[in-house]
């Protein structure tokens, strides 16, 4: 079985920068013998995280289906853009709601052993750094081994080319390493075939 990779965007942009680099080191991965599952984070629409509303209601269904994909895949790569200097509201509070622990499951079961490559793109000069650090953190936290390799790509409107091609060679080469470093790294922790 070859290690499973779970792929998003931070961003709800359905012209996602960050989206277009996942799908680039999404390719890596899977050239890399993955199999990768790209989604999009607006497809699992969720309301503010609220103890009471989890208390009421339990958790919501967008929250349980995503869930069960986290938990089916050993690797995570992440692409998120900078907003003000931190994480995007949408993948902090995915985050959030992924942590609680449903009766009769493990806590953090959703992020334990998970390996993670990081990406941000940014049309400003740091191309998202600021962000990504914070996103190593929050990871960091619940259990999730990231990788040291991340990728910030500056001015991301100037070098974006399509289809999925960066016009910086040495970018869309980071990228492309970090795509397969996330799907070596993860067949290697798991004991997977690559």
């Amino acid at each position: 079985m070859p290690p499973r990779i779970l792929a998003f965007s931070g961003s709800l942009r359905r012209d996602s920068w960050n989206h277009k680099l996942v799908e680039i080191a999404a390719d890596a991965a899977r050239d890399a013998g993955a199999e990768v599952t790209v989604i999009r984070l607006r497809d699992y629409p969720m309301p503010v995280f609220d103890e009471d509303l989890e208390a009421d209601q339990g958790l919501p269904q967008e929250v349980m289906a995503l869930r069960e994909q986290f938990k089916s895949h050993q690797g995570l790569l992440i692409a998120s853009p900078e907003y003000n200097s931190s994480v995007t509201a949408a993948l902090k509070n995915t985050i959030d709601w992924l942590s609680r622990t449903p009766e009769g499951c493990a806590p953090l079961e959703c992020f334990d052993q998970k390996i993670a490559g990081l990406m941000a793109a940014s049309p400003g000069g740091l191309g998202g750094l600021k962000g990504l650090s914070s996103i190593r953190w929050i990871l960091g936290n619940i259990r999730v081994t990231v990788l040291p390799r991340q990728v910030a790509v500056p001015r991301i409107h100037e070098v974006l080319q399509e289809p999925g091609r960066l016009s910086v060679e040495a970018l869309q080469e980071q990228i492309t390493l970090l795509g397969r470093e996330v799907a070596e790294t993860a067949s290697k922790m798991h004991d997977l075939p690559a």
